[in-house]
């Protein structure tokens, strides 16, 4: 148990170095792509690490599995050059034995990164997105899902002038977001109040403009909206949205916190949009300790022994090429589930158990005992 713990603590130290390393390295990188991307909006370099510092979750959280890859490698080159594998094998301990502490290390800490890293990676990746658009285009559009309708705000200009607010909610869409049902389109003049709603049988997203039909038009400045209302057959109505920005509005699913996942496929669902990439993605979050744990098992076969010399560069070499292999193999598995050509827990599963099997053939090929 001691000789457990002592291995477990290790590839805990190892990984929370390498981890800190790779931090660092991301955040210089998403400081000089912030001040490369916002140079034209005066942000300043206070304003460049802000940014950096909301985005940089997301993409630490995506190399996680790399990370884990290179702590294993780091644990078990350090045991193997100071000798003390050697001397854990001749006390009768197995390599399958010395496995286990870093492989249930590896599950716990990716657990612990699915449960509370996931939600902070969601919360600073939407508070990312919503000042990169207040910068970029003033905050004019939002996108989001209800539990039972689907919400747009964007801003429209009429006559090259600022026509105001233009607030959506439909009650389900068309799979490509260009069609919006059951529709109702409530404007917000400038400086002033709700001064316009129409309800819309279907809305059709057209280049530069909404197309009604089956319109029906209340005049909310009249003292009775209902009697001054009209109805007509069409109406056309400005707007710069497009559906691949609707789409990208709710379509990221690492936007969404790992809990709240099924509630929101639901929505999706009900809203009329396809759920196969959330769908895909929430099993890839339930697989990711399990991934980690391969990673372990993977660094494990290639540099679990006594190395020397050249050996241990061309261990190193081969034990992080196969892992970088398997992040790829996940990420091509995890774009064939946001297709639909595969079910999305093969997908997400797949991946770490190639991964783990492999891993277990190289130990115990080298296993003497």
């Amino acid at each position: 148990m001691t000789l457990s713990f002592y291995i477990a603590r290790r590839f805990l130290r190892g990984l929370l170095l390498i981890g800190g390393v790779f931090a660092l390295i991301l955040f210089l990188i998403e400081m000089i792509e912030m001040i490369r991307r916002f140079s034209d909006n005066g942000i300043g370099l206070t304003g460049a690490a802000g940014l950096a510092g909301l985005n940089i979750a997301g993409s630490f959280y995506g190399i996680l599995p790399l990370i884990t890859v290179l702590a294993g490698i780091a644990l078990f080159l350090g045991l193997a050059r100071t000798s003390e594998m050697v001397a854990i094998r001749a006390s009768g301990r197995s390599a399958l034995k010395t496995l286990i502490a870093p492989v249930l290390t590896a599950i716990a800490v990716g657990a612990l990164a699915v449960g509370l890293l996931n939600p902070f990676v969601a919360a600073t990746g939407k508070r990312f997105d919503t000042a990169a658009a207040n910068i970029e285009r003033g905050g004019s559009q939002t996108v989001s899902l209800g539990d039972s309708a689907v919400w747009l705000r964007q801003g429209f200009t009429v006559d090259g002038e600022d026509g105001g607010q233009l607030m959506i909610r439909a009650s389900r869409a068309s799979p490509d977001a260009a069609t919006l049902y059951d529709a109702s389109f409530t404007i917000f003049a400038p400086g002033a109040g709700p001064t316009r709603r129409i309800e819309a049988r279907e809305a059709v997203l057209a280049p530069g403009e909404w197309h009604l039909s089956g319109v029906k038009d209340y005049p909310l400045t009249e003292a009775n909206p209902e009697a001054a209302a009209r109805l007509s057959d069409s109406l056309n109505l400005p707007s710069d949205l497009t559906a691949q920005r609707i789409r990208e509005g709710f379509g990221r699913p690492d936007a969404v916190p790992v809990w709240q996942l099924p509630a929101f496929i639901a929505g999706l669902e009900r809203a009329g949009f396809s759920a196969s990439r959330h769908r895909t993605w929430f099993q890839m979050e339930l697989a990711r300790p399990f991934l980690m744990a391969a990673m372990v098992v993977i660094a494990a076969g290639f540099t679990m022994r006594h190395v020397r010399g050249r050996n241990t560069g061309v261990a190193v070499l081969l034990a992080f090429a196969a892992g970088i292999g398997v992040f790829f193999l996940r990420n091509l598995a995890q774009v064939l589930g946001d297709n639909g050509q595969v079910a999305p827990w093969i997908a997400a599963w797949a991946p770490p158990a190639v991964a783990a099997l492999l891993g277990l053939a190289l130990v115990l090929q080298r296993e003497d005992g």
